[in-house]
């Protein structure tokens, strides 16, 4: 990363962690990418197809997988502060327990979400709001993707371990597998077989367990064999694996509020009609792709933080906070800039339905304060869950959900006022940032006194 583009107030003796950051975070942006790349490709081949019910029923289902897998992600953001934090301690041992406790407690989920699949089904689509057509096209969908739940959620732990050993080559491997795999698949099963609905999901399932044994790879090549006995006795270890589920259980609860938010959104837009949510679904491609983009800074700052933590070098956490807050704002200010005044060329690559992509770009204003605000909130996050401050995460995600986007939302609905539920998505991200900012402060204040409390033993 070019120190111009830097904010000019840092001092030369804080960016000696620039070159690990600008190496990490460019994977881990790649890496991110891809993941809604892949969505943005099941809506470009289903929104050219001559039915535009396939689309809307795709995206209707992705409601249920956004509660199932993104919300998961806990595994990744959790096992990469583990890992991070063990790695700054040169703590091998810790390091291999990171992955295995994290794993075996995925490994648990994953089959309870095989063994529950019909119940979360029936009660998923009976809570969900569309059309009985609708409706079938995204049961076809459910049905092929949730067999994918063990290798989503262990590539989850995977990625979240590799990216804490600041491991990118394997990173980049598995993110380039999984989800190149899945374009080519949605191909021939859309396009070519003709299976629509069913062939994205079974795309998306396939793609993920090609991804998981690259991941698989990865592990046996890299894993310390001779302390594996050794920490295997340690996994059940009570104390050790209550800390790790309170941590993942907070992260777990911040990713329910915002897919919560995210949910409601899509579930009113597909109430208000087929036009709405298809129109809407078009729009949230393009914030998924800025959000996950940025995230990938936000898990840089994660691990870096998490580092400097194990190292006690608390002096470098707010000069990294502010090259983070710094470029995600610029890349999320490119995409917003980007859909603002090019729309027609941006939704025209998704759908071939002009009605749908000209409508969409009445609503493209509300990108540039959605997409900011939840880029900087995004990097507070890495900053919090970096020192495993999982509560402080928690809290701030209930309130931003309670207070922030629920009243919005309630009164978007009752006015049938699509600007007003963009509205309510945007203060949902501008309240987590509040939130999250006024106790950065107190935070790195008590890491400063841990330190000199540490240095004078």
């Amino acid at each position: 990363m070019n120190s111009s583009l830097l904010p000019i107030s840092l001092p030369p003796r804080y960016i000696s962690f620039l070159p690990r950051f600008s190496k990490l975070a460019s994977v881990s942006i790649f890496s991110n990418m891809m993941v809604p790349l892949a969505g943005i490709f099941d809506t470009a081949f289903l929104g050219h197809l001559a039915d535009i019910r396939h689309l809307a029923g795709v995206i209707l289902a992705s409601i249920l997988f956004d509660y199932l897998y993104r919300i998961l992600k806990f595994f990744r953001n959790g096992t990469n502060a583990l890992t991070a934090q063990a790695v700054g301690k040169d703590d091998h041992k810790e390091i291999l327990l990171a992955v295995l406790r994290s794993g075996l407690v995925a490994l648990a989920i994953a089959l309870g979400i095989l063994i529950l699949q019909y119940p979360i089904q029936k009660l998923g689509f009976a809570i969900l709001s569309g059309s009985p057509d609708i409706e079938s096209f995204g049961i076809d969908y459910y049905n092929a993707r949730i067999w994918g739940a063990p290798a989503v959620l262990l590539n989850f732990v995977l990625i979240g371990w590799f990216l804490g050993r600041e491991m990118n080559s394997w990173v980049l491997a598995i993110s380039l597998v999984g989800n190149g795999s899945n374009v080519i698949m949605d191909y021939l099963m859309i396009n070519r077989f003709g299976w629509e609905s069913m062939g994205a999901g079974l795309a998306t399932t396939l793609s993920q367990y090609l991804a998981f044994l690259v991941a698989l790879v990865g592990v046996c090549l890299s894993i310390e064999w001779k302390k594996l006995p050794e920490a295997s006795k340690e996994v059940l270890a009570r104390e050790a694996l209550k800390s790790t589920v309170v941590l993942k259980g907070n992260i777990l609860t911040r990713y329910v509020a915002m897919i919560t938010a995210y949910s409601i959104f899509t579930n009113l837009s597909a109430a208000m009609g087929t036009e709405f949510i298809a129109k809407n679904g078009l729009l949230l491609q393009i914030v998924l792709l800025s959000q996950f983009t940025v995230n990938g800074i936000g898990l840089t700052t994660q691990t870096l933080i998490g580092n400097f933590k194990g190292k006690g070098e608390t002096d470098q956490m707010m000069p990294l906070l502010s090259v983070s807050i710094f470029t995600s704002l610029m890349i999320a200010s490119l995409f917003a800039a980007v859909s603002i005044f090019f729309p027609e060329t941006v939704f025209g690559l998704l759908t071939s339905h002009t009605s749908v992509s000209q409508s969409a770009g009445e609503y493209t204003i509300w990108l540039l304060p959605l997409l900011t605000c939840g880029a900087s909130a995004f990097m507070l996050e890495g900053y919090v869950i970096g020192l495993k401050e999982s509560a402080k995460l928690r809290n701030s995600a209930l309130f931003a959900l309670g207070l922030g986007f629920i009243p919005l939302a309630a009164t978007a609905w009752y006015f049938q006022s699509n600007h007003l539920l963009w509205l309510s998505l945007t203060f949902y991200m501008a309240a987590l940032l509040i939130s999250l900012g006024v106790q950065v402060p107190g935070i790195q204040h008590n890491q400063n006194l841990q330190l000199q409390a540490q240095a004078s033993k």
